[in-house]
């Protein structure tokens, strides 16, 4: 209730980006003060609960909701969101040289579609700063993944080599890698999604993962993030060559270029469309990757998850996890707690004892 009486009317006065900063900067600041953090969980937190904490890709997740990449694309303020609820992030999307951006204005409010436009373009202050950044927190409270992709400058035909930068830089720091592929805002990257290109970048992602896990001892997972605005059969295709290549997950699914059913003016922006409108197809897309593998295959759904209920679908649909973040601009940080009451009640409700019985239970 304090942040949509006080919090969200004034941030939703300021220009998108700038309150996007200001919320970055002010968990950043908050987590350095004396008691900050304890101030953060207190206020925001959510205990770990034994129904829904999931063990994935060799990593304790103490709750199922995380937090899709693009808030924090620098990993600038990791312990503040590690403290309001969330049971692991992403950070980024990283690339191996720092970059601008696309011009401003890039971000854009569709209040009464609850939804964002953005066109950012992978501004970041690449992966060497955010090496030295996570290299300098002190112990993570929640998992952290490194969400990776190309330069814009880095023709198709080399992007494979801005990947395997990134992993080469962030491996020490990262929990796990998403590969991200799917962003509208950077010229041709959705290409890379299909035909051999797929094929040819998932296997140098996977070589350059192998001689870091062989060096280091461990076995870190590699997921790739995947776009709504596909066809059934280039769908069907992306998932058999993401399944043949070896890497752990998918997440389903990135922002969308559709504007159907939208009704703000903001509609007419170019850009990536988050928010409540993507909830439908992110689900569908879900649902067809779990029924395509028969399960086998990890899926983190992230799209239009508002409330529980939203969260509780695509857990039925077939994802493991699930992610947020428009919800949080619009909900405000209690709505990991609501998410996360809301879900044990939906658990109980249909007689499950632990979340990973409801894993596709749709399919069965």
């Amino acid at each position: 209730m304090l942040y949509r009486n006080v919090g969200k009317p004034v941030f939703f006065r300021i220009d998108p980006e700038k309150a996007h900063h200001l919320v970055i900067g002010g968990l950043h600041k908050t987590a350095k003060m004396p008691g900050g953090i304890s101030l953060l969980n207190k206020l925001y937190g959510v205990n770990e609960t034994p129904d829904l904490a999931v063990d994935l890709f060799g990593i304790h997740f103490p709750t199922p909701v995380g937090l899709a990449a693009g808030l924090d694309k620098n990993a600038e303020a990791v312990e503040g969101f590690s403290s309001i609820g969330f049971g692991f992030m992403e950070v980024g999307t990283v690339t191996p040289v720092g970059q601008p951006g696309n011009d401003q204005p890039r971000l854009f409010r569709l209040p009464p579609d609850e939804a964002f436009i953005n066109r950012m373009g992978f501004n970041n202050k690449g992966a060497e700063a955010m090496a030295n950044t996570l290299a300098a927190l002190p112990a993570r409270r929640i998992p952290i993944a490194v969400n990776i992709g190309k330069n814009k400058v880095t023709p198709n035909e080399e992007a494979h080599l801005d990947y395997e930068k990134c992993i080469s830089a962030l491996y020490p720091h990262a929990d796990f890698f998403v590969v991200n592929i799917s962003s509208p805002n950077t010229p041709d990257l959705r290409a890379l999604q299909h035909g051999s290109e797929l094929a040819s970048l998932l296997s140098s992602v996977m070589h350059e993962m192998k001689v870091h896990n062989e060096r280091s001892g461990k076995s870190k997972a590699v997921l790739v993030k995947i776009a709504p605005d596909v066809s059934d059969e280039e769908l069907e295709y992306m998932v058999d060559t993401i399944a043949a290549s070896g890497v752990s997950g998918i997440i389903a699914t990135n922002t969308t270029i559709s504007r159907e059913g939208l009704t703000h003016t903001n509609a007419k922006e170019t850009g990536g469309l988050s928010g409540r409108p993507l909830k439908q197809r992110s689900t569908e897309i879900i649902s067809r990757i779990y029924r395509q593998t028969e399960g086998r295959l990890p899926i983190i759904g992230s799209g239009g998850i508002f409330n529980s209920e939203d969260a509780y679908e695509k857990i039925r649909a077939g994802a493991s996890l699930v992610e947020i973040y428009t919800a949080l601009i619009y909900e405000g940080p209690e709505i990991n707690r609501r998410i996360h009451r809301g879900l044990r009640e939906l658990l109980a409700r249909d007689g499950f004892t632990h979340i990973s019985e409801a894993v596709g239970a749709n399919h069965r």
